[in-house]
Parts: structure tokens; C-alpha cells; sequence
């Protein structure tokens, strides 16, 4: 019996692709949390180079999000 049977006989239902974007939401949420924290530390301890600091913050922001916005897609293109 697969794990769709399995599921389908306990009477869940709806798109286990949801359950794979909320699964998926946590490694771009932890890196968010990370490189903001990081980040805010490195301001205090050097705040004259807070304009590089930003920037490189923007950035790993940028690729983090980006990784969920592909991991929402995934779960509309591959529908069980």
C-alpha cells in the first residue's frame, strides 16, 4: 500500500504538495534568520562598514527567498 493509499484511506485529503512547501518554508526561513542575525552582530561590532554589510545582507536575502518561491512552485507543478 503506498503512503497515497495510506492517506486516501484515513480519509485526509487535499495536495501533499502543500505539506512539501511547508516542510520546504523552514530552510529558507532558518537561513533568513541567520544571515539577519549575523548580520545585525557584524553592525555591532563594525558599524563603519555598514553599507557593505546591507548589501551583502540583501543579497543572501534575495537567494534564501528565491528558494521558497521555488519550493511554492514545485508544489503547483508536480500535484499528486
Amino acid at each position: 500500500m503506498s503512503a497515497l493509499q495510506t492517506l486516501a484511506a484515513t480519509g485526509i485529503t487535499g495536495n501533499l504538495g502543500s505539506i512539501g512547501y511547508g516542510l520546504a518554508a523552514i530552510g529558507p526561513g532558518v537561513g533568513v534568520g541567520i544571515i539577519f542575525g549575523n548580520g545585525t552582530q557584524a553592525l555591532a561590532r563594525q558599524p563603519e562598514a555598514a553599507g557593505l554589510i546591507r548589501a551583502n545582507q540583501i543579497m543572501g536575502f534575495a537567494f534564501c527567498e528565491a528558494l521558497a518561491l521555488i519550493g511554492i512552485v514545485m508544489g503547483f507543478l508536480f500535484k499528486s
